[in-house]
């Protein structure tokens, strides 16, 4: 019925095409259906071997295949079709492209809310498979990463019915929920660093200086995220056995490692993997179109949040627009597809980072209601992958987590009308780029390897001033080596006052010659060596581990000379970002530090999950023992 069904949808697609487009004809509907059929038989016999050859020329033979391939297998199946008539080539080729929309326009009305569909075309798109790879009842394991998801917004959303497979695995009594904390940083580069390596002190912040070279290091470039690998990686990550990485920022010393920012210049990118997409009519045309469906949606949700005047909100740039698409559609199907394969292939583990729900949080926020769906997005994606690995030739094991939560609040800027580099006066370089801009890096470096990467600064200002979503950087940059809150009064005269007592700055952290490292803001001070509080608390309300994570951070390389973190309100949550973001994290406050962690409820959890790093050991335990057997 399946099969009947594609045909008569192809017959229906085809002939719409055909009244639609000057320059082709048909006697009758039975050419058209005769067109249709052998459309389809060259999709199947034709089109793999196209893609596996396009894939051998290189990324100029995927690009011209995706561009070419449909075009001209429609026109040849058009030119063996009785009774139908095509004035050329390019007609044809325009044929393809309505013919694809119709088609999957056709799906995604049909298949809309129902995962039935995609994962038999994903079984059937990997048939190749079955039968081809040794069983095993060794398992397997996935671990999938809902970036920027928090336990408190996750039991929120199980409890409303958002996330329908993951409640439905811990109702079922398969699955536990659980809830660990990120260090300070809460970000993404710094928790898959302890995540995947155990090696999260190499990462102080999504963005940091390092004085020694001049260098700013961003993580969300491939070329120093390679430079950040090299630095935690021992050869022993958490997929050192033969796993795959896909669309992270470190690779976890995986086998294969694919859209993973790390890896992405040295070549390793997806091309027989983006081939197939790309020449597969249910793969990118289809994302296409739906890629446009969630332009155009953004575009209401974005007027609707400024008619009703939501606060707080900010302006939704049209940069932001393009790149919802790309993540929410494009890279979200793109990670099905291979996750599909690499589970029909048996592949032992697998880590792959789904960042739809924490860009739109981002602008939107967090618990908005395009927020939420996107997270519904990927629930669906989980049927997919589940009922994909109810097929493959070992049985699969999945692990839920997130790598950190996020906090809303209005900005820093919107709120006293400057940036914390005007807080800071006199030579200033500013770097606030937006964190998710850093996928369109990694499929760009994976499409023109060696063609990205930051350099160093040949002037150096004054000052450096990055930020990462609440936290605030700032360096004395001509002056070599971390200074001491003394030396900082030297060179820069009431600075560190200006920042601790400003409104919007919930504490600042310095190294004291006299008293280490120390914490101040809100009238008092608080020195972390022996805890000894001087005053008002400047760290009440930022959370049990707050003082813990400062002792940390104080030790960490490329610590900045000031540590600035803004505002929090324990009442409703908000922080101030000092990027342009109405959901953030990277700092302390709120639910950034709380991410989730959803296991097999068989599998104990064994120790505290204080940190990254210590759910990496969890992770690595939980493996060991299922290879024990």
């Amino acid at each position: 019925m399946r099969q009947v069904g594609i045909v008569l949808g192809g017959w229906a697609a085809l002939g719409l095409t055909i009244l639609m487009l000057p320059g082709l004809t048909a006697d009758n509907g039975w050419s058209v259906l005769f067109a249709a059929v052998l459309l389809g038989l060259f999709g199947v016999v034709i089109r793999p071997a196209v893609a596996s050859l396009m894939a051998r020329i290189g990324w100029v033979g995927v690009l011209a295949g995706w561009l070419l391939a449909q075009a001209a297998l429609l026109y040849l199946a058009l030119a063996l079709a009785p009774g139908i008539r095509v004035d050329g080539f390019w007609t044809a080729f325009w044929a393809s492209w309505i013919y694809s929309a119709l088609i999957s326009i056709a799906l995604w009305v049909v298949t809309a809310g129902r995962t039935e569909a995609v994962t038999r075309h994903l079984l059937w798109v990997n048939r190749r498979y079955r039968g081809s790879v040794p069983r095993t009842e060794l398992p397997g394991v996935v671990f999938v990463q809902i970036d920027g998801l928090s336990a408190p917004l996750a039991r929120w959303a199980l409890d409303t019915g958002n996330l329908p497979t993951l409640g439905r695995w811990l109702r079922s009594g398969s699955h536990a929920l659980a809830e660990w904390h990120a260090q300070l940083p809460a970000t993404t580069p710094a928790s898959q660093a302890g995540l995947l390596h155990g090696a999260s002190d190499q990462v102080p912040a999504f963005r940091w200086y390092e004085k020694e070279s001049g260098r700013l290091i961003v993580t969300n470039q491939p070329a120093d995220a390679a430079v950040v690998e090299s630095r935690l990686s021992d050869g022993r990550g958490l997929l050192a056995d033969g796993g795959l990485s896909l669309s992270n920022v470190f690779s976890g010393d995986a086998t294969t490692s694919l859209l993973t920012m790390s890896t992405a210049r040295a070549g390793r990118g997806p091309a027989r993997y983006l081939s197939s997409y790309l020449l597969d009519p249910f793969g990118l045309t289809r994302s296409l179109v739906l890629t446009f469906g969630e332009i155009v949606k953004e575009l209401h949700q974005a007027r609707r949040q400024r008619v009703r005047r939501v606060e707080p909100r900010i302006r939704r740039e049209p940069s932001y627009v393009l790149l919802r698409g790309v993540t929410n559609v494009l890279l979200r199907q793109l990670n099905l597809a291979v996750l599909a394969e690499h589970l029909m292939r048996g592949t032992p583990s697998i880590y792959c980072d789904f960042v739809d729900y924490d860009e739109i949080a981002h602008h939107a926020g967090p618990a908005r209601p395009e927020a939420l769906a996107a997270l519904e997005g990927i629930d669906a994606v989980l049927a997919n992958l589940e009922e994909v690995a109810a097929e493959a030739p070992r049985p699969y094991e999945f692990v839920i987590l997130s790598d950190h939560g996020q906090s809303q609040g209005a900005t820093f800027r919107q709120r006293y009308g400057l940036g914390l580099e005007d807080l800071v006066r006199g030579d200033v370089a500013v770097q606030t780029d937006d964190e998710q801009a850093g996928r369109a890096l990694t499929l760009r470096a994976s499409l023109l390897p060696g063609k990205n990467g930051s350099a160093p600064e040949e002037i150096r200002p004054e000052f450096v001033v990055v930020a990462s979503g609440n936290l605030g950087l700032v360096y004395l940059a001509r002056q070599p080596g971390r200074l001491t809150m003394e030396e900082i009064e030297k060179h820069a005269p009431g600075l560190v006052d200006r920042l601790a007592t400003h409104p919007g700055v919930g504490w600042v952290m310095v190294r004291s010659q006299a008293d280490g490292p120390m914490v101040l803001g809100g009238g008092g001070r608080r020195l972390l060596d022996g805890d000894v509080l001087e005053g008002p608390d400047p760290l009440a309300g930022f959370g049990p581990f707050a003082a813990d994570d400062l002792r940390r951070h104080d030790r960490l390389a490329h610590t900045p000379d000031i540590l600035v973190n803004s505002l929090h309100d324990p009442e409703t949550g908000e922080v101030a970002a000092f990027e342009e973001l109405v959901g953030c994290h990277g700092g302390l406050g709120g639910w950034q530090d709380r991410p989730v962690l959803i296991h097999p409820r068989a599998w104990p959890i064994d120790r505290e999950l204080s940190s990254s790093d210590a759910v990496h050991a969890q992770l690595k335990s939980w493996l060991d023992l299922i290879r024990a057997g």
